[in-house]
C-alpha cells in the first residue's frame, strides 16, 4: 500500500467517504505524496509520454499558430505568450527557438511566461530552458500575469484538473464517492449529494441505473479565468487535450502508470490520474465571455499547419532511420488511429478573426 494510500484510507475512516474530485486532488497535488508534487512523470523512464516530447514538429507548428494569432490581432506589443501547465518545458523551448527565426522582434519583446503550480516542476523547467536567451518568468496562477495581451497554450493541462463524478441511482444522480468496503479497501460508492439538473447532457434522462456523468467546475472556472484576461487585454489561446468534442455519459476516470492504465484506486500518488476532456464545456465558458472559438481534432489541426511538409523537410538530409523515426512521429501526433483523433484542440480568439487552419468561428 502506498503511502498516500494510508493515509487516504485514514482520512476515509476518520471524515467518511471522498468525492471523486477530492481524492484525486490528493492523488495528483498532495504536497507531501501528490503525484505531480513527487516525481517526474514525462518521457520513456516515467509514466507517460507527452506530444512535445515525441517530435519537436509539435511545438514548432504550436509556435507559428500562435505567431499567426499574434499578427492576426495587430501584433500588439507588449505581449505576454504563456504556457500553463508546462510538463518538463519542451513544449516552450521548441516554441522559443521557433519564434526567434519566425520574427527577432517578437521573441525579444514578448514577455515569457510559464504557469506552473509544482515547484518540483518548475525546476525541470528551468533546467531545460537555461540555455534560451530569452527571460522567462515562472508564476503559479494567471493572475500574475501582466496586464497585457496574451498568447497562452495548454497541452494536457485540463486533463488533470480533478473533476466530480454522479452515478444514477434511482430516480435521480447521486454523487460518485471513494469509501471502505467490508475489507477496508478503497471503493467507489453513491453518496447522498446530488447534482443540478441543468449541468447533465441532454439524455441523461434515459441513462441506465449506475451509468456515470462527469461535471467539471474547476475546469470551466480556469477556462472563465483565462477567458476573462483575454476579452479584457486581447489575445489568443490554443488547448490541446484528449476528450470529446460533445457532452455525454461513461466513465472516463484513469490512472495511467509506467505507460499502462490501472486501477484508479490501486496506487494513489505513484499513478497519473486523470479524464477526458469535456471540449463543448470549455467553448461555451469562452463564447460566453464574446470570444469565437474553434474546435477539431489534433490531427486536423497538425495537418492543416503543414506538419507533413515539416516533416519533409526534417528529412530531406537526414538518414533512413532518422527518415523513419521522423515518419513514426507524425502517425503518432497525427493519425486517426494515434493521438490524431482522440486528441482535440480548442483555439480562442476575438470576435471574426481567423487563423490557419480554422476558418470561420464554429
Amino acid at each position: 500500500m502506498t503511502r498516500l494510500k494510508t493515509r487516504i484510507v485514514d482520512l476515509i475512516e476518520a471524515l467518511g467517504p471522498l468525492p471523486v474530485n477530492e481524492y484525486m486532488a490528493l492523488c495528483l497535488f498532495d504536497p507531501a505524496d501528490g503525484y505531480y508534487t513527487t516525481r517526474e512523470p514525462f518521457g520513456a523512464a516515467g509514466d507517460f509520454v507527452t506530444a512535445p516530447e515525441i517530435s519537436q514538429m509539435f511545438g514548432e507548428l504550436v509556435a507559428v499558430w500562435l505567431y499567426q494569432a499574434w499578427a492576426a490581432i495587430g501584433r500588439p506589443m507588449p505581449v505576454t505568450a504563456a504556457e500553463i501547465g508546462p510538463g518538463r518545458g519542451t513544449l516552450m523551448k521548441d516554441m522559443l527557438r521557433t519564434l526567434s527565426r519566425l520574427d527577432p522582434d517578437l521573441a525579444n519583446g514578448a514577455a515569457f511566461a510559464m504557469i506552473e503550480t509544482s515547484p518540483r516542476l518548475a525546476e525541470i523547467q528551468k533546467r531545460t530552458l537555461g540555455a534560451t536567451p530569452f527571460t522567462v518568468q515562472w508564476h503559479e496562477t494567471i493572475e500574475t500575469l501582466p496586464h497585457q495581451p496574451l498568447l497562452i497554450v495548454g497541452n494536457e493541462l485540463f486533463d488533470a484538473i480533478p473533476i466530480r463524478q454522479f452515478v444514477r441511482a434511482g430516480t435521480g444522480w447521486r454523487e460518485r464517492m471513494v469509501g471502505l468496503d467490508d475489507d477496508n479497501a478503497l471503493s467507489f460508492f453513491a453518496g447522498a449529494g446530488s447534482v443540478d439538473a441543468t449541468l447533465l447532457p441532454v439524455d441523461a434522462a434515459e441513462a441506465p441505473q449506475g451509468a456515470i456523468v462527469e461535471v467539471a467546475p474547476a475546469r470551466t472556472a480556469l477556462m472563465a479565468a483565462i477567458a476573462e484576461r483575454m476579452a479584457r487585454n486581447g489575445g489568443a489561446g490554443l488547448f490541446l487535450d484528449y476528450g470529446h468534442l460533445q457532452p455525454g455519459i461513461g466513465d472516463t476516470l484513469q490512472a495511467l502508470r509506467r505507460h499502462h492504465h490501472e486501477d484508479v484506486l490501486a496506487n494513489p500518488g505513484e499513478a497519473d490520474v486523470t479524464s477526458h476532456v469535456d471540449f463543448a464545456a470549455l467553448a461555451a465558458v469562452a463564447r460566453g465571455h464574446g470570444l469565437d472559438v474553434h474546435l477539431s481534432t489534433q490531427g486536423y489541426f497538425l495537418l492543416g499547419m503543414g506538419i507533413l511538409e515539416r516533416a519533409g523537410r526534417l528529412g530531406a538530409d537526414a538518414g533512413q532511420a532518422a527518415r523513419d523515426e521522423i515518419s513514426s512521429a507524425v502517425e503518432r501526433l497525427a493519425g486517426p488511429q494515434a493521438m490524431g483523433e482522440l486528441f482535440k484542440v480548442l483555439a480562442v480568439m476575438p470576435r471574426s478573426v481567423s487563423v490557419r487552419p480554422f476558418a470561420t468561428a464554429d
